[in-house]
């Protein structure tokens, strides 16, 4: 591990990624620092004690609406846009063959749809958001101030869009996972000296209970996204000119979670979505609509129903993004292409078959362990009343897919140039 580490600082490549890292990340805390203007901050302080919901959201914003900066929205519009594309492939065939056939010319240019797509959701998100923070008397604006504090959470979280494409470009890591990551590591200090603030003699067994869960949640997690089922395939002799090539034998490895921490990030999205809608809708003078929408957050309020939509939501999500990003089809004409064969397995349809089978099974593994591992701690925090780590699942589940991820890119780093 040092000598890896060693490697790292020495090489002139690595180590400027690094600083570039380093460099994109203060940036980010420095904006998510600078709130805007006109915030009464005991108000805010005392609804943020009070909400799940803009405690789940502030995963998102990397701690910035904890205090109201100026990238409040973080890249929440962004992937947003992204699960709108993503969605879209399953319905647009045009732009499914431009994401997984076109290349990567087709991926740069969806990528730019997402991002177009980001600038209207920001606005709307921001508009709701402001609008239900004005409610709770967190603000006091005017109509100019509110136009112009909309447009300056809107760029936000531009801003911070591409910021990550900055640190996915010239540095190390996904850029958007990085900077979700960076707020949940910020905010870990502060939630441990609250835990140790509000700590009761009688409850530290509750609390050793809670952190050894947390370590095992941790082994799981490690466990499971690193879990392949390598299916073995042969490649046919074949003889051109006076020479034979072929007759090699490796396996094509599929892993138990394929999506990763992705169905995490678009579950929140999705699952934060009818919450903001209600809280939106809370205020109207409509009787009927105050009456749905506060039915709709009694409904969601509670912690059995909010545990068993987020599983359910991770659950299909996994399922999803396995279906948009492996292609058992184009892999299977690709093998045969190539000459090359599952062994048992006729080449082509029959292939394509066996392989969806597989990925099937195995990722009903992945997607139940996602869902239990994700709701569970949040079902601990209800029995427990430990409130000050209420989300340690979700950033948990991020941290270490976020880690493995970059590792992993370190490491084809650091092979490559023990290759030169």
């Amino acid at each position: 591990m040092w000598d890896k580490a060693k490697l790292i600082f020495k090489d002139g490549d690595l180590r400027r990624k690094f600083l570039y890292l380093m460099l994109f990340l203060a940036v980010f805390r420095l904006a998510s620092s600078i709130p805007v203007p006109g915030i009464d901050a005991d108000k805010l302080r005392q609804f943020f004690d009070a909400n799940q919901l803009f405690g789940l959201l502030n995963i998102f914003s990397g701690g910035g609406l904890s205090n109201l900066s100026i990238v409040m929205l973080g890249v929440g519009p962004y992937i947003t846009g992204s699960i709108i594309m993503q969605l879209l492939t399953m319905i647009i065939p045009s732009l499914k063959e431009m994401y997984q056939e076109d290349g990567e010319a087709g991926r740069q240019k969806f990528n730019q749809y997402s991002r177009i797509l980001t600038f209207p959701l920001a606005l709307i998100q921001g508009f709701a958001l402001l609008t239900i923070l004005e409610r709770q008397g967190i603000f006091n604006f005017t109509l100019s101030q509110r136009f112009g504090s909309l447009l300056i959470v809107a760029a936000g979280s531009i801003f911070l869009m591409w910021i990550g494409e900055l640190i996915s470009e010239y540095s190390v890591g996904n850029g958007v996972s990085i900077l979700i990551f960076a707020g949940i590591v910020a905010s870990f200090p502060s939630d441990v000296r609250q835990t140790l603030i509000a700590y009761d003699p009688s409850q530290l067994p509750t609390l050793i209970a809670f952190v050894a869960v947390a370590l095992i949640t941790i082994a799981a997690v490690v466990v499971i996204s690193e879990g392949e089922r390598p299916i073995p395939v042969y490649y046919a002799k074949r003889v051109r000119g006076m020479k034979m090539y072929g007759g090699s034998t490796t396996y094509l490895p599929l892993r138990v979670n394929q999506a990763g921490v992705i169905p995490i990030i678009f579950a929140l999205s999705i699952l934060l979505l009818p919450q903001m809608v209600a809280n939106f809708l809370s205020g109207s003078s409509n009787l009927i609509i105050k009456n749905i929408a506060s039915f709709i957050l009694g409904f969601l309020a509670n912690n059995w129903y909010h545990a068993l939509g987020y599983f359910i939501l991770v659950f299909l999500f996994t399922y999803f993004y396995t279906a948009v990003t492996f292609d058992p089809e184009a892999i299977s004409k690709n093998l045969q292409k190539s000459g090359a064969f599952v062994p048992g397995i006729r080449p082509g349809r029959n292939t394509s078959e066996y392989l969806y089978k597989i990925v099937s099974r195995i990722t009903l593994a992945g997607a139940l362990f996602l869902g239990i591992i994700a709701v569970m701690p949040s079902l601990l925090q209800g029995a427990t009343g430990i409130t000050t780590l209420a989300i340690g699942g979700t950033s948990l589940l991020i941290v270490v897919s976020v880690v493995l991820e970059t590792a992993k890119q370190i490491e084809g780093q650091l092979s490559l140039r023990a290759y030169e």
